[in-house]
């Protein structure tokens, strides 16, 4: 083996709760895991100001805070943090091969919890102003929109779930949806149509979101009039999709057609000795607890696939 490539049994891709948990279970069985964190450390939870519905944090704790939580715990035990950033994969063979910034891995088995990024507008000020009014988490930041107002845009399921939530908080909560029509499913329509502090705005797009120390109006376009409007606001949240981080598996491994990987119920994808956990593999539920759960259980089916082999 040459000096940049090493051998692990397990290997980790992501370092977010699934990652960080299948590390722990996976060094607590004395498997010296190896986790590669990419470039979130800690994952989507690490951006999310306080996290308060993980169990046996009564009052909460921040999203950054717990990812070094997890990280601490692993690593305690014998898990080892690499901050580097996996970009290709060789499941031809065992070794299975996976080439980062900094080298080539063998592993023996592999965990990928690469997570999954949340669909952006794309509009000039969006980026700048995440964190200052801008979100893509209801339950992670609705609490600080209390007595406020705040503009959801989306048109599925998740966007009318979210604005929901954020009624218990917001003292108004208008949907902006780029078409006439919604996706989301009846019940939850006549939920929202039926709430008192929900407002609705269709055919219509968010072309800007104006810059400052925090939000206060975002810009909006008619998409059949193309007339122009400036909307007040103190918070955006936005839903339009969730895209999984799997774009290197393609064609290695079996995705669903929004290119999540498919797993069985012992996390095990279709190449043996390969799992994936957390939101790389999960379209339904994308929480703290279940994405740690995920990748517990992938560290428990690749314990027992190395004692097998043994």
């Amino acid at each position: 083996m040459s000096n940049n490539e090493k051998h692990v049994k397990v290997l980790i891709l992501g370092s977010g709760p699934a990652g960080l948990s299948a590390a722990l279970y996976a060094a607590r069985a004395e498997l010296n895991p190896v986790v590669l964190t990419g470039m979130q450390l800690g994952g989507q939870a690490a951006l999310t100001h306080a996290i308060e519905n993980y169990p046996g944090f009564p009052t909460g704790v921040g999203g950054a805070e717990l990812g070094e939580l997890f990280q601490k715990q692993a690593e305690h035990f014998g898990a080892k943090v690499e901050f580097d950033m996996a970009h290709e994969v060789d499941f031809s063979q065992r070794p299975y091969t996976v080439k980062t910034d900094s080298g080539v891995y063998k592993a023996d088995t592999l965990i990928i919890s690469t997570g999954a990024s949340s669909i952006h507008l794309g509009v000039s000020g969006e980026v700048e102003m995440t964190g200052r009014g801008v979100s893509y988490c209801a339950t992670c930041d609705g609490w600080f929109f209390k007595d406020k107002k705040v503009v959801v845009v989306g048109g599925g399921d998740s966007a009318f779930e979210e604005a929901l939530f954020i009624t218990r908080y917001a003292s108004s909560v208008t949907l902006i949806h780029r078409r006439e029509e919604f996706r989301a499913g009846a019940i939850l329509q006549k939920r929202a149509k039926d709430h008192p502090k929900m407002n609705f705005i269709l055919n219509t797009v968010v072309t800007e979101v104006l810059q400052g120390d925090k939000l206060t109006t975002l810009k909006l376009k008619n998409v059949k009039t193309s007339e122009e409007s400036a909307f007040e606001t103190d918070g955006l949240f936005i839903f339009i999709g969730h895209s999984p981080n799997t774009e290197m598996f393609k064609g290695k491994l079996e995705m669903n057609n929004l290119g999540y990987i498919k797993v069985n119920d012992k996390m095990e994808t279709n190449v043996p000795g390969v799992y994936a956990a957390g939101e790389a593999a999960d379209p339904h539920f994308r929480q703290v607890i279940t994405s740690a759960g995920m990748g517990a259980a992938a560290a428990i089916q690749a314990t027992r696939f190395l004692e097998a082999e043994e």
